[in-house]
């Protein structure tokens, strides 16, 4: 037998509590399945058919790839010094630096292993990782696109969800995962 409290929760008079008692009805229609990756922190074990390739030293892991919201989670992971690339942000980016430092060429600030940072969208810099830092690892929640621009500011390229997911389907094919291993990060 329960009752309810004043706050609304029911409370079992019988000793138990409601509150270990999972969810019994459905789930809303549409609601897509959880996404759970395992190891996603663990850079140095993954299977490197994982990491897909943007250019000979930068590659990507993608965690969450959001057809219906136009954004991507991923880690980005650069093995080589110097100028990586210069974008304009359409959206808010989330930045986590999980190993090495890096920065932006337009701002005076650094991303450092362990420290957080938000770039605002309509942002536009360059991105360097400085001599001397063998692996800059980042993980990036990127909302919108990248729209590459030349020094002057004129569009001349764009990575966004879908690009990724293309790169994505290429890669695992390539490596014998198949083209729809990249099915279980998008939501």
């Amino acid at each position: 037998m329960s009752v309810t409290t004043g706050s609304g929760q029911g409370v079992r008079t019988d000793g138990e509590s409601d509150e270990r008692i999972p969810y019994r009805g459905e789930q809303p229609y549409g609601v897509p399945d959880d996404l759970v990756v395992l190891g996603a922190l663990d850079i140095d074990g993954a299977d490197e058919r994982l990491w897909i390739p943007q250019s000979e030293s930068v590659t990507f892991r993608p965690l969450l790839l959001s057809v219906s919201q136009g954004y991507f989670v991923n880690i980005l992971r650069v093995r080589r010094s110097g100028i990586l690339s210069r974008h304009r942000h359409a959206g808010p980016v989330h930045a986590l630096t999980l190993r090495g430092r890096w920065h932006y060429l337009e701002h005076d600030w650094w991303a450092e292993q362990g420290g957080y940072s938000f770039e605002p969208p309509g942002d536009i810099h360059t991105l360097e990782v400085p001599d001397g830092v063998a692996e800059m690892t980042t993980l990036f929640h990127v909302t919108g696109a990248y729209i590459y621009v030349d020094p002057d500011g004129v569009p001349v390229g764009i990575e966004d969800v879908f690009t990724k997911i293309a790169n994505a389907r290429e890669h695992y094919a390539a490596v014998g995962l198949g083209a729809d291993y990249v099915d279980r990060f998008i939501r």
